[in-house]
């Protein structure tokens, strides 16, 4: 039972390593939370279902359904799926600052301890944020991140290859330095001054 308590270290590792998860979270205990948890020990397949809450440190986890399950060499594979008219979630604060964190979704998410391969599929998002602002985020039916590499692709099927017709990835990537927040426009340039016309002279033989 131990070792499936792994799991929200294992998308630490996978999922979220793609922005450098917060180290320390590896050293905090694990709570799970669900309506009901059923474990085959046989199959070595453990089931939490009812809005399954997985949280280590600063990773919270969210899904209608968790599956794990460890194959004969020990290696852990973790399913989760979104509870109906939902999606599966992940967040997480990352190094290399004070307020940055990543944030993931999709219908399902699957993860294999011994590729270290996470797969979002359909309506997958992925996104980075410092503080409350969103810096890149990719959107797309599949998104398959390998923390190995440090090498994530993005495709418009679930069958994780693009397809003319099929759909559209996006991308969204802010600027570094964003320009401050409350900034007054700049002023616009001085038009010159109208050139100002002189009086013309009375002519003789004319009332004045």
């Amino acid at each position: 039972m131990k070792r499936s308590l792994l799991l929200p270290l294992l998308m630490l590792v996978a999922v979220c390593g793609v922005a450098h998860a917060e180290k320390a979270d590896s050293t905090k205990p694990t709570n799970i939370e669900a309506d009901q948890m059923v474990y085959d020990d046989v199959r070595q397949v453990k089931t939490f279902t009812g809005n399954v809450v997985m949280t280590r440190g600063t990773l919270i986890i969210k899904a209608g359904r968790v599956v794990l399950t460890t194959d004969q060499y020990g290696y852990e594979y973790a399913t989760l799926y979104a509870a109906p008219g939902a999606l599966a979630s992940f967040r997480q604060k990352r190094d290399g600052g004070p307020d940055l964190w990543i944030e993931g979704q999709a219908e399902r998410i699957e993860y294999s301890e011994q590729t270290e391969i996470s797969k979002l599929f359909q309506r997958a998002h992925i996104q980075r944020m410092d503080g409350k602002r969103v810096t890149d985020e990719v959107n797309g039916e599949f998104i398959s991140y390998d923390s190995r590499a440090e090498f994530y692709s993005v495709n418009n099927t679930v069958s994780g290859e693009s397809k003319p017709g099929a759909g559209r990835i996006t991308a969204v990537i802010q600027p570094k330095n964003p320009a401050p927040t409350g900034t007054a426009p700049a002023a616009a340039p001085a038009q010159p001054a109208a050139p100002q016309r002189k009086p013309q002279a009375a002519q003789p033989g004319k009332d004045q």
